[in-house]
């Protein structure tokens, strides 16, 4: 399986786990596409040194070429799919914590 179809996998999973199994319906929500944004912000620097210096480097035959702060573009889906994925849980979990007396 390609990197390529594995970030898309990763993305369609993330919004299922959002919308429908667990509810929380993040992406609907301006608070989550503020927080997306300032961890973009991180993901790319981080990515761009990382993969600038040649610290991490793709198989060109797995990814789809295209490159953004020297790093493909599937790290931000697989990026968007992980932060998804822990708010939604975070959100989920913490609605079912009873709160502290």
């Amino acid at each position: 399986m390609s990197y390529t179809l594995l970030s898309v996998v990763g993305v369609a999973g993330a919004l299922l786990l959002d919308l429908v199994l667990l509810g929380t319906r993040l992406v609907r929500r301006r608070s989550f596409w503020t927080a997306y944004a300032i961890v973009l912000v991180f993901q790319l620097l981080t990515n761009g040194w990382l993969t600038g210096r040649d610290i991490v480097t793709y198989d060109d035959g797995a990814i789809l070429g295209a490159r953004l702060a020297f790093a493909p573009v599937e790290d931000l889906l697989f990026g968007f799919s992980l932060v998804l994925q822990t708010l939604s849980w975070w959100e989920w979990w913490g609605a079912r914590v009873p709160a502290e007396p």
